[in-house]
């Protein structure tokens, strides 16, 4: 598959060092101020639920080794951004992500600081989702909006905001976390209950919901072979992903009158038709007459975008607030 960095000429940067730290890896690299990155500087490292505290961390100290390693002779290299699975308190530095239950309060800049050096200025934290948005407006789906949304769909669910053009943190980071907004559901037993939205949609919740109802797989990439293959439960596993998201994006419409909403993640891919049935969804259920109106669309960059969003906490440090 060709990428940004494959088919763009070598640049000489100046650099952003990108970290994206998830629920089960960790990445770093180089990405210059067009949102390019340099090709050789992605690394790699599992976390994961089992993983220890000095385990998620020297996974992270190892990436960034690689990926300062990768750098050409002479780069400048003029700042470090992390985007981190949240919650996370970006004025303290630290995280807690939900998906890595061995850090709490973990100081995750004190980490990446001491990681690099001292030749690039303090690292900037800010949650995963927002560098989603980020990267999203800065090259991606949302360039030409102002107020939208963007989504990661993947083991969790996270979000990021734009509003009137700038990005939105909130008073400790957090703001767009979409994935822990409560949903209420009819199942058809009669039973009801309230749960969040990842709870319901992410890959890891809607691959467990359908090994509830008897189906023999265990992942998201045989979810969507038994989806195009036409399994009952994997279709229904899908319809009831996007149902649920459907529902959090209609409700985050109505309260910020979005232009648009972009999402990406790799449980994104579990069906090739997954977006236009998030899409019938907001309309259907949506609580204005203005809502049908906003653009649901796919990610543009694919899954360059947390370490773009995440070098452009650096680059276009000028839209955060």
């Amino acid at each position: 598959m060709t990428t940004r960095a494959d088919s763009t000429p070598l640049s000489s940067g100046p650099f952003a060092l990108a970290i994206d730290i998830g629920g089960t890896k960790v990445e770093s690299a180089l990405v210059d101020p067009s949102a390019t990155l340099l090709p050789g500087s992605r690394h790699r490292a599992p976390t994961g639920s089992g993983s220890t505290a000095d385990d998620i961390a020297d996974a992270v100290r190892r990436v960034i080794a690689e990926t300062l390693a990768s750098a050409p002779p002479g780069a400048e290299i003029v700042g470090a951004g992390i985007g981190s699975a949240g919650p996370i308190d970006a004025g303290h530095g630290t995280v807690s992500p939900l998906n890595l239950s061995a850090w709490r309060a973990y100081p995750v800049r004190a980490l990446v600081r001491d990681a690099i050096g001292t030749r690039v200025p303090d690292p900037v934290l800010r949650l995963d989702g927002l560098c989603i948005l980020l990267a999203e407006h800065w090259a991606g789906a949302l360039q030409h909006h102002r107020t939208a949304m963007g989504m990661v769909i993947s083991t969790g669910i996270g979000g990021g905001l734009l509003v009137e053009g700038r990005l939105v943190g909130g008073r400790t980071g957090n703001a767009g976390h979409i994935g822990q907004i409560q949903l209420h559901e009819h199942e058809s037993a009669g039973k009801d209950l309230s749960t969040t939205l990842e709870g319901v949609a992410s890959g890891t919740s809607i691959v467990a919901w359908a090994r509830e109802q008897g189906w023999g797989g265990t992942d998201g990439p045989q979810l969507s072979a038994a989806y195009a293959a036409g399994d009952p439960i994997a279709l229904a596993a899908v319809e009831r992903c996007a149902n649920a998201v459907g529902d959090g994006i209609a409700s985050a419409c109505a309260l910020l009158d979005l232009e648009a909403v972009a999402i990406g993640g790799g449980f994104v891919n579990v069906a090739p038709d997954l977006i236009d049935r998030i899409r019938a969804r907001v309309n259907a259920v949506a609580p204005l007459d203005t809502i049908p109106g906003v653009e649901i669309l796919r990610s543009a960059l694919s899954d360059e975008a947390p370490l773009i969003g995440a070098a452009g906490l650096v680059h276009r440090a000028d839209l955060l607030t």
